[in-house]
């Protein structure tokens, strides 16, 4: 399999078109059974040259910035979400203009924004995001319903009547969850904010939900969801995912370029940072797939980032023949959450960007270098 990635650049970004169309399946096939409507969250994906494959499956989607929002405008073409934990008032006023929903992450700034957006804008849907208090997230981190959460209104500082600017409820607790979080989600959302369904126009079930990953039942989802609908039909359920649509989708392609041996540590330095380019790595933390490891190798490395961070680095890597410099490494996975993350620390030289054809022609997207570090600056 490494082979397929031998004459393209390195270091490098790959979506894998086979990939990603297997995901659209799926999502074409969870569309059909349901009333969702599906939006996309630019916060995990936002590579624009690959919206095209999702303009007709989505309906929509979701930003919480400007640019964000910008870009959904100028590429998307459907539905725009806007949300964002705090509001500013001059962004706000540009992007409420062409935006289609906007939900606000408090009552306070419902109350200082909802009626200045509305006669910016007199067609937007104004929402409040919720917390329903329930999250199978185990890293505090990622997990948007803790106790303390900056995120969302618990059920208990609501008054008996929601203002009357609010026409949805907007709710996101899960992260890369499997069939039955959405269920227990669903429950005690009802359980907490039901008595206000009656006067709503649409709910937001947020992200997370992993629909593409081998063990996520959709068939288990769509009853759920359609369960949902029947008791409530005057409401349009939105669901806002991101990883889900590109997971498993592509790679980035890295190289060895010395082996360093310190404290008994054997540490393969590699032409990438974890810290710059794969953030997730460090913050969630989880050590990545990468083609060709054995569990059971005899030759164990340390993968090290090319930043000056000490901590940019991942233990554990098993191999059965000795790595060199030279040697490609392929990090699986890596399409969602990376390219919207990374950055330039240290100036080191950022991964191109390309797509690799089903008849395994390779597109680049974009190389990087000098004026695109100083520009960001």
């Amino acid at each position: 399999m490494i082979n397929v990635y031998e004459h393209l650049p390195n270091p490098c970004y790959v979506i894998e078109e086979k990939k990603l169309l297997r995901n659209i399946a799926v999502f074409k096939y969870f569309k059909s059974h349901t009333s969702v409507r599906l939006l996309m969250a630019l916060k995990g994906f936002a590579n624009y040259r690959a919206f095209g494959y999702f303009r007709d499956l989505i309906d929509g989607a979701s930003a919480s910035s400007y640019s964000e929002a910008k870009l959904a405008k100028d590429f998307l073409h459907n539905e725009i979400h806007l949300y964002a934990p705090v509001y500013h008032e001059e962004e706000l006023a540009k992007m409420s203009r062409f935006s289609s929903h906007i939900t606000f992450n408090s009552l306070g700034q419902l109350d200082r924004f909802a009626d200045k957006v509305k006669r910016i804008n007199k067609d937007i849907s104004v929402g409040l995001r919720v917390n329903p208090g329930y999250s199978d997230v185990e890293t505090d981190l990622y997990n948007p319903a803790h106790v303390q959460s900056r995120l969302g209104v618990p059920a208990d500082d609501l008054p008996d009547v929601l203002p009357k600017e609010i026409e949805g409820l907007h709710f996101h607790t899960l992260c890369e969850s499997k069939h039955q979080a959405l269920e227990q989600l669903l429950d005690a959302f009802e359980a907490q904010f039901g008595r206000f369904l009656p006067g709503l126009r649409w709910v937001n079930i947020g992200g997370g939900h992993l629909l593409t990953h081998a063990d996520y039942d959709v068939a288990y989802a769509i009853r759920v969801l359609n369960r949902f609908s029947e008791k409530y039909p005057w409401l349009t359920v939105y669901m806002e995912p991101s990883a889900a649509y590109v997971w498993r989708t592509g790679v980035l392609l890295a190289r060895v370029e010395d082996i360093v041996q310190n404290g008994g540590i054997n540490t393969a330095m590699l032409n990438v940072s974890f810290t710059a380019h794969m953030p997730d790595t460090l913050e969630m933390p989880y050590k990545p797939q990468v083609l060709g490891e054995h569990p059971q190798g005899k030759y164990v490395y340390r993968f090290g980032g090319n930043s000056c961070l000490a901590g940019d680095f991942i233990d554990g890597f098993r191999f059965d023949k000795a790595l060199h410099p030279g040697d490609m490494i392929v990090f699986c996975d890596m399409i969602h959450y990376t390219t919207v993350k990374t950055t330039f620390f240290n100036g080191v030289k950022h991964p191109a960007i390309g797509m690799l054809r089903r008849d395994g022609t390779f597109e680049l997207f974009r190389e990087f270098g000098y004026e695109d570090y100083k520009n960001k600056l």
